[in-house]
């Protein structure tokens, strides 16, 4: 084992667990050290220069207060594209890739398609790139987040247009109509926070994570209603949900005169999808 793998296990074995610390040592040598990895399995050392070893104590630091990996090395990748993330937006989730490969597989060429809450803009990006000929609008009330997605819309050359709005307020502007709307919206609520890891409670934006108690589908219901003018006949609701009210967002869009409503379970078997057809 070399110097730096036994530093890093040293100063952080009290606060990951095993596998996620080995995952995470790997992460250091190989992604932010550059060392190569098949070196880094072999035990092969590496030979630091000062600045280095700065960055890599400042890492350590910065893992011992339980921010995010991703946010240390600056981005993640989601759904075969690299995405750069900072506090100011969620870490793309797993689920979420799910989701856009659901729309992917079901969208027909030049669907246009709004994505609501984009936050890095993981989904509308991903989407823009992969169906082809999509013509994708995303909107978010957070000038950070419009920022970072604005990075990444570039650097992956996708053509997202964003704009910045709050789903909230929004009224449909002119006779703009879509074939699809998407949204991973806050969906945790106020009560399930103690079951929070402190990398996600402590750093990720609390604007993208949280709804009431009293209210956990404020967000599908507003969606949903501005879905009625906004999007074509027969067009699409997607929604990434809560897993513990799947049955109540389709009960709300069974009411609001949604049709073809479906629940689809993650990959860990948990309620994560809703669709329904306008």
């Amino acid at each position: 084992m070399n110097h730096v793998t036994t530093y890093i296990r040293q100063a952080l074995h009290d606060i990951y667990p095993p596998g996620e610390l080995r995952s995470l040592t790997k992460i250091i040598c190989c992604d932010l050290l550059g060392q190569d990895a098949i070196d880094y399995y072999l035990g092969k050392d590496i030979t630091l220069s000062a600045n280095e070893q700065c960055d890599l104590e400042s890492i350590v630091e910065r893992l011992k207060k339980n921010e995010p990996i991703q946010y240390i090395q600056g981005e993640t990748c989601f759904y075969g594209s690299m995405f750069r993330v900072a506090p100011g937006v969620l870490i793309p989730r797993p689920e979420t890739e799910e989701l856009v490969d659901l729309i992917v597989k079901e969208a027909a060429t030049g669907t246009r398609l709004l994505d609501i809450g984009t936050g890095s803009g993981c989904i509308a990006i991903s989407l823009a790139k992969h169906i082809p000929q999509a013509v994708v609008t995303a909107w978010d009330v957070s000038e950070e987040a419009l920022a970072i997605a604005g990075e990444n819309n570039r650097e992956l050359k996708a053509g997202v247009h964003f704009e910045k709005m709050d789903v909230l307020s929004a009224e449909p502007v002119g006779d703009d109509q879509y074939d699809m709307i998407v949204s991973n919206p806050p969906y945790v609520t106020e009560s399930e926070k103690n079951e929070m890891e402190p990398n996600v409670l402590d750093w990720e934006p609390r604007l993208a994570l949280f709804v009431p108690d009293n209210d956990p589908l404020r967000f599908y219901r507003r969606i949903a209603s501005l879905g009625r003018k906004m999007l074509r006949l027969h067009g699409r609701l997607y929604f990434e949900i809560n897993r513990a009210y799947g049955e109540e967002v389709l009960q709300m869009l069974h009411e609001q005169g949604y049709e073809e409503l479906r629940l689809i379970k993650d990959i860990s078997g948990n309620d994560r999808i809703v669709t329904a057809k306008r």
